[in-house]
């Protein structure tokens, strides 16, 4: 039986941008796939992208060229991306007091109501705090 991945956008930049462990999560991708994203990952990672262009770690051809490819792999469906589960908000606001001693911030909440909507069998991630609310929730964790 197949497990449901998703990973949430600070493991899934690391796909398309060269960073520490970027070739983990190729390897992990490559292994696993295809892999459940969500519309959020899809703003976050427009914003990364920008943001890093900002930063001057890329330039805009660059840029164009990493959101064109991660586009396609959506299209071509190497990712899964689901839309927003009705209810999101209030399911984050839901979820803080049974993770009172994980201090998740917004964008962790949102991912894990969604992780937990699909039903997702594991969460993949590069942050700790994600981490440690997604094993809170009962999810098996990739961490890198």
């Amino acid at each position: 039986m197949n497990q449901t991945i998703y990973f949430d956008t600070s493991a899934f930049a690391k796909w398309y941008l060269n960073e520490v462990r970027s070739e983990d999560v190729e390897r992990y991708i490559q292994e696993h796939g295809p892999v459940a994203i969500s519309d959020l990952t899809v703003v976050e990672m427009r914003c990364l992208l920008a943001r890093r262009r900002r930063e001057g770690s890329i330039d805009p051809t660059l840029e164009m060229e990493i959101y064109a490819t991660f586009q396609e792999d959506i299209r071509q469906k190497f990712l899964i991306c689901h839309p927003l589960p009705d209810g999101l908000a209030a399911g984050a606001v839901n979820l803080l007091p049974v993770l009172s001693d994980v201090p998740v911030r917004t964008m962790d909440a949102l991912h894990l109501v969604i992780a937990r909507e699909l039903p997702a069998d594991v969460v993949a991630t590069a942050d700790h705090v994600m981490a440690a609310g997604a094993r809170a929730m009962g999810f098996s964790v990739a961490r890198f």
